[in-house]
C-alpha cells in the first residue's frame, strides 16, 4: 500500500468535494484524513487528502486520472507521496539558535526533510554543518554586490533542487525579485512584541519598556519585509523580575519553536496561501508522530 496526500485549491463550487472522493474510490484509495475549507471573503476552497492506494495504483496513474477532476473545477492541485522528503535550503547570520535547533530536529528524525545545504553571509557556523556533513555555502552580501550574491544563491538554489528556503535568522534583505521568483517556497521567522520594536537590540528595548509578553512569528516572505502571510505564531509570558538576558533567552527558545511548527506544516502540505493570508490545516489526531517519519 502507498500513502499520498493531495492538495487542492480553487474556486468555491458545489461538488467539488464528491469529486475528489469519488475519484479515489473508484481508484481503490481509502482516504484516512481530510480538511477543507471555504474562504467566504475570497471565495475559494481549500482542500487536503491524506490517503492510502489500496489497489496499488502508482502515483503517476493518480495524477494523470486526476486531471480530469482538476481540469473540470480549474484547480491548483498536487499529490505526494509520502516517502517523499523536501529539500530545504537553510540561511543563517549570526545568531545560530533555530540553525542549531532544526539540525537538531533534523538529526533525530522529528524534521523530516532532505537539507540540500545551508548558506550564510558569515562563517560563523560553518564547522557546525560541516560536522553534520551538509554541504556549507559562503555568499557575502554587501551593497555593492547582492546582485551578484543573489545570484550566486540562485545557482545553489537550482544545483541542490531546493524546494523550500528557510530564514533561519538571516538578517539580509531579498530583493523583490527574489521574493516573487520564490513566491511561496520562502519562510522568514521574527520576534514580535506587543508593542513593537525594530532597530537594533529589540530585546534590550522590550525589557527597558517592561513588556509582558514576547512572541515569534514565521511567515511566507515577500516584497513587504516581516508582512507575508503568516503561518505560525507564539508567545512566552514575561514578569517583571526577569533580566534583559532573560528575555533573549525566552525569545530564542520562542523563535525555534515557531519556525520548526511553520516548516513541518509546510512539508506536510498543510499550508495554503489565501491572498495575505494563510489557510493552515491542523495535523490530525495521532498523525504527528507519522508525519515524523515522512
Amino acid at each position: 500500500m502507498n500513502n499520498y496526500v493531495l492538495t487542492v485549491s480553487c474556486k468555491s463550487t458545489r461538488g467539488i468535494v464528491a469529486a475528489i472522493s469519488g475519484y479515489l474510490a473508484e481508484q481503490e484509495c481509502n482516504i484516512v484524513d481530510s480538511s477543507q475549507f471555504d474562504a467566504l471573503d475570497t471565495g475559494k476552497f481549500f482542500m487536503r487528502v491524506s490517503f492510502v492506494s489500496e489497489g496499488g495504483i502508482s502515483g503517476d496513474e493518480l495524477r494523470k486520472g486526476f486531471k480530469a477532476v482538476a481540469d473540470t473545477f480549474a484547480m491548483d492541485w498536487e499529490i505526494h507521496g509520502s516517502e517523499q522528503r523536501m529539500k530545504v535550503l537553510l540561511m543563517v547570520s549570526r545568531f545560530g539558535h533555530c540553525l542549531n535547533d532544526l539540525l537538531y530536529r533534523w538529526k533525530i528524525g522529528a524534521l523530516p526533510i532532505d537539507i540540500a545545504g545551508v548558506v550564510s553571509n558569515h562563517f560563523e557556523y560553518q564547522k557546525v554543518v560541516v560536522n553534520h556533513d551538509i554541504p556549507f555555502h559562503h555568499i557575502k552580501v554587501t551593497k555593492e554586490n547582492k546582485p551578484q550574491a543573489e545570484a550566486q544563491l540562485m545557482q545553489v538554489v537550482e544545483q541542490s533542487g531546493t524546494e523550500l528556503i528557510v530564514l533561519a535568522r538571516y538578517m539580509q534583505v531579498l530583493s523583490d525579485d527574489l521574493c516573487k521568483k520564490m513566491s511561496g517556497k520562502i519562510i522568514n521567522i521574527h520576534h514580535s512584541f506587543l508593542p513593537s520594536f525594530k532597530g537594533a537590540n529589540p530585546y534590550k528595548q522590550a525589557y527597558e519598556r517592561g513588556v509582558k509578553l514576547i512572541g515569534a512569528t514565521a511567515h511566507y516572505v515577500t516584497a513587504d519585509l516581516d508582512e507575508g502571510p503568516i503561518i505560525e505564531q507564539d508567545i512566552v509570558r514575561i514578569t517583571h523580575a526577569q533580566s534583559a538576558d532573560d528575555y533573549v533567552s525566552l525569545g530564542r527558545d520562542v523563535e525555534s519553536q515557531v519556525l520548526a511548527r511553520a516548516i513541518h506544516a509546510h512539508i506536510h502540505h498543510r499550508t495554503f496561501i489565501n491572498g495575505n493570508r494563510t489557510v493552515v490545516f491542523p495535523a490530525s489526531p495521532g498523525s504527528y508522530a507519522s508525519e515524523r517519519m515522512g
